[in-house]
């Protein structure tokens, strides 16, 4: 939004969800587009669904030229996707038609992807089936993670949109379907995903530790107590599945396939460490393994 703002767009009305509890004390918070369109004088509404009439109309009521969406989070209405003369447009965080859904930046990094990137699409009454007007590609670097893709992506997006704006105004921009084939879903992340499978060779299990990070982080168990594992690397050395071994400052874990060398855990409540002060603070019992 911001960049919409400094380009000189007339954003007359800002759409976000209500206010979520967040921090130590869980009071509700505004989201960070709630903060800035109230830093500009910009109305706000944040209804927890947009399928109400009283809703559908006071978006229709505003006048808007085109309804500019980017994680929103909730269903669109399908009176809504044309009231305005340009329609829905939707910047969304994949490569379409890969990775539809809730979320596309995880699934590419869970499933090994060379490359995601940004497409400016208008929507449809379908997930994310709607045609692309515009589409950009980015590479998935080694060490990226769920948040560093995400921030890619955001200044990539933003950078779209302003260009995409006044090309399908004066309708030089043309939208194309999305092909039938390469269709992928990018469903919503469940907690169980989380919970680190020591049977699962190591590249997919340093994945799933990136994917995971910086929210919610990936998990396991140390006798029976839960640890966030935030930075692992792959070694390409046998282990047995689950297996801990102590190399100095070094924590090794046995995969179903290869091995992970551990870098940064965290115990509940505490602080993420480094493992060679993780494991100053717990040294590890002969025979030690994750669950």
């Amino acid at each position: 939004m911001a960049r919409l703002v400094a380009a000189g767009h007339d954003i007359v009305l800002v759409l976000t969800q209500p206010d979520r509890p967040a921090g130590r004390g869980m009071r509700p918070l505004p989201s960070a587009v709630k903060r800035l369109a109230i830093a500009q004088g910009i109305e706000v509404l944040q209804p927890s669904a947009l399928k109400a009439a009283e809703n559908i109309e006071r978006v229709r009521a505003a006048g808007a030229d085109a309804l500019v969406v980017a994680a929103y989070g909730l269903i669109v209405p399908q009176p809504l996707l044309a009231a305005g003369r340009l329609g829905a447009i939707n910047i969304h965080a994949s490569l379409l038609p890969r990775w539809r859904g809730a979320a596309p930046i995880q699934r590419a990094l869970l499933a090994g992807d060379a490359r995601t990137g940004i497409s400016i699409m208008q929507m449809d009454a379908g997930l994310d089936t709607g045609p692309v007007l515009a589409q950009r590609a980015i590479p998935i670097e080694e060490n990226d993670d769920a948040g560093t893709l995400h921030d890619k992506l955001a200044e990539l997006g933003a950078s779209m949109i302003v260009e995409a704006l006044p090309e399908l105004e004066a309708g030089r921009l043309r939208p194309v379907p999305q092909p039938a084939g390469g269709v992928s879903y990018a469903r919503k992340i469940d907690k169980a995903e989380t919970r680190l499978d020591w049977s699962r060779p190591a590249l997919e299990l340093e994945r799933a530790v990136r994917a995971f990070r910086p929210s919610p982080g990936a998990f396991t168990t140390l006798e029976g107590e839960p640890v966030k594992i935030w930075r692992a690397r792959v070694l390409d050395i046998p282990g047995s599945a689950a297996m801990l071994a102590q190399r100095g400052d070094r924590l090794l874990v046995g995969c179903g396939v290869g091995s992970l060398s551990i870098e940064e855990l965290q115990r509940p409540g505490g602080k993420r460490l480094a493992v060679s002060e993780f494991l100053r603070g717990r040294p590890l019992a002969p025979g030690a393994r994750f669950a």
